[in-house]
């Protein structure tokens, strides 16, 4: 019976990671079409330099594919996280971005906090905000059955415009249209990383793996994700059996909105002169965030390795302009690569479909 169990594990896991590595071959693929399409003498070297990405510019490459991948680990964990639960969060960027504002609002507002807790203190209210701004498209999943999908796509929205009056009214330079520079005391400790692996590194990635192991331990090993669980696979069967689906819904699009809120706090408390801007644009960490969720099949496991692969080929892709590629093809390559993560999840359909019509035929 444990032998039995323990290979239909290994064969869900050799099928997840199988619909992921074609996810990402299809999307380069088309990605190698598009340079062929732009540039034919230069289309392979540019190539080549993507599935370099970040390993091309030695250990500032690679700190610097930390640093991308960072708020974007975070936001695919809030997306995944909230899959588990049956829920499209699909306003992780609104939630983003407000917690970005919270961390920056606190790391240059309260400066009278001393150096070891100001930046902890401005996760905490990027997390808080984050969770409001989560809390809200649950609470109205919950009780008034609307759908999540439109309603945290119009918090994302509210969420941008809101940190614009916010930033101006708040933390604004007026001569560059962003917001004010974090104080010291707000950055992310560096450790000694940033003299090894380049000025962008700090200790971020290593929150962000913290938070990569919280989420797998509370979804695998707890009660509560347990439930959490089964009310995304079968909502009419876990209530019948107690578990209060209401309070699942509002607590996991909390949690979600957490996550991306303190995926929002590591970008901007960096000390890498990242600033929000007063756009009217919507924060693509959060749309990015969908795909690693949707490359790693919702597995914060899965969720830290796609997001270091996204990370990796956006290092690369930055490389391409060494050959005469324009940046919005770049960005295009990019976006596409990102894109075809969405298909893993139809690749692993296509996979399990195929297996079990093999073995229908060896049965017969």
């Amino acid at each position: 019976m444990r032998a039995k169990k323990k290979n239909k594990t290994e064969n869900k896991m050799l099928i997840n990671f199988s619909s992921s590595v074609l996810a990402i071959i299809a999307g380069l693929l088309l990605g190698l079409l598009i340079l062929l399409s732009s540039n034919p003498s230069q289309a392979f070297p540019g190539f080549l330099m993507i599935l370099k990405g970040g390993f091309a510019d030695g250990a500032s490459g690679i700190g610097q594919m930390f640093y991308v991948a960072t708020p974007i680990i975070m936001t695919g964990l809030s997306v995944g996280f909230a899959f588990k639960t049956g829920l499209f969060n699909i306003g992780a960027s609104g939630q983003f971005t407000m917690g970005a504002f919270a961390a920056i609002f606190v790391g240059v507002k309260w400066a009278g906090l001393p150096g070891e807790i100001h930046w902890i203190i401005a996760l905490l209210a990027a997390a808080l905000c984050g969770a409001l701004w989560g809390l809200i498209p649950g609470i109205l999943k919950a009780f008034l059955n609307v759908n999540e999908v439109i309603a945290s796509i119009m918090m994302n929205y509210i969420g941008m415009y809101l940190v614009n009056m916010m930033v101006v009214k708040n933390v604004y330079d007026q001569v560059k249209n962003q917001s004010m520079p974090v104080l010291k005391s707000a950055h992310l400790p560096k450790a000694g990383l940033d003299k090894i692996l380049g000025s962008n590194m700090n200790i971020g990635i290593f929150i962000a793996i913290l938070f990569v192991i919280i989420i797998y331990i509370l979804i695998e090993k707890t009660t509560f994700g347990y439930e959490l669980k089964a009310c995304g696979q079968n909502p009419h069967a876990s209530k019948y059996a107690g578990i209060n689906a209401k309070r699942n819904i509002v607590l996991a699009m909390s949690i979600a909105g957490a996550l991306a809120g303190i995926g929002g706090a590591l970008l901007y408390l960096a000390g890498s002169g990242k600033y929000l801007q007063v756009l009217d644009v919507i924060a693509s960490e959060g749309f990015n965030g969908i795909s690693v969720a949707l490359l790693g099949l919702s597995h914060p496991i899965g969720i830290l390795f796609s997001g270091l692969f996204i990370a990796h080929i956006t290092v690369g892709g930055y490389n391409l302009q060494l050959y005469d590629f324009v940046l919005e093809v770049i960005d295009i390559i990019i976006s596409v690569i990102i894109y075809f993560g969405a298909f893993a999840l139809l690749f692993k359909n296509v996979i399990h479909t195929l297996i079990k019509k093999n073995k229908e035929e060896k049965s017969l």
